[in-house]
């Protein structure tokens, strides 16, 4: 009996040595840490298209009646445009189409001299400088309008002008594919002459346009 239990005991011991040594060969689980992904670039390149509200105020002078007005009002419109980004540059394209209500009127030579602005648009270029979604901008171009200058006794004229327009602005991009931008315009739209005749007159325009606006790029 003290034999057979001396057997036992000593076939135990050598399994649990041998498990013990297989167990101590088999590999060691590795854990890694999750792989690091960075955030895509952001890119301002693409069409877009928008909308934008702003306020404009100026300045309107005549030659006779020697006079001089300040139009002002809202302004409506919108927006379309390319963009192309080079490194932290990019490079656009833009035009838009505004309502103006920019008016002004004053007394003068017995009566009223009234100014009116009654839309606007310009094509202009873009050069901005991108701190990934935030794209500080200078703009310029040319500039389009029509300007109705009235004397309520002489009578006036309106007249389709061409001029231009610089200013700059900001912008910064949110969910996806939209941004919200701000911008500073200034136009002239030089000057003309409603008459009437004989009456050689001359009447200018000039105006800072302040406006937000909204886009989307696709």
């Amino acid at each position: 009996m003290k034999a057979n239990l001396l057997k036992l005991s000593l076939i135990a011991a050598a399994a649990f040595v041998v498990t013990n040594a297989q167990a101590a060969d088999l590999p060691r689980p590795v854990y890694k840490a999750p792989a690091y992904v960075a955030d895509p670039i952001f890119s301002w390149t693409g069409f877009y298209i928008g909308a934008n509200v702003g306020y404009g105020f100026g300045k309107s002078d005549w030659a006779f009646p020697a006079a001089s007005t300040s139009p002002k009002g809202i302004m409506a419109g919108g927006q379309l445009g390319y963009n192309y980004q080079i490194g932290s540059f990019v490079f656009g394209l833009e035009g838009d189409y505004d309502y103006s209500g920019m008016k002004g009127d004053t007394a003068c030579a017995g009566g009223t001299c009234t100014t009116k602005n009654t839309w606007l648009a310009t094509g202009r270029g873009r050069i901005g400088y991108a701190f990934d979604r935030f794209l500080p901008y200078i703009t310029g171009g040319v500039a389009f309008g029509n300007i109705k200058a009235e004397h309520t006794v002489l009578g006036g004229a309106s007249s389709n002008r061409t001029g231009y327009a610089l200013g700059g602005g900001l912008e910064y991009a949110f969910l996806g594919a939209w941004s919200l931008r701000a911008e500073y315009l200034y136009v002239d739209l030089g000057s003309f002459d409603p008459g009437p005749a004989p009456i050689v007159n001359s009447v200018n325009f000039k105006a800072n346009v302040v406006r937000a606006g909204i886009n989307y790029r696709f």
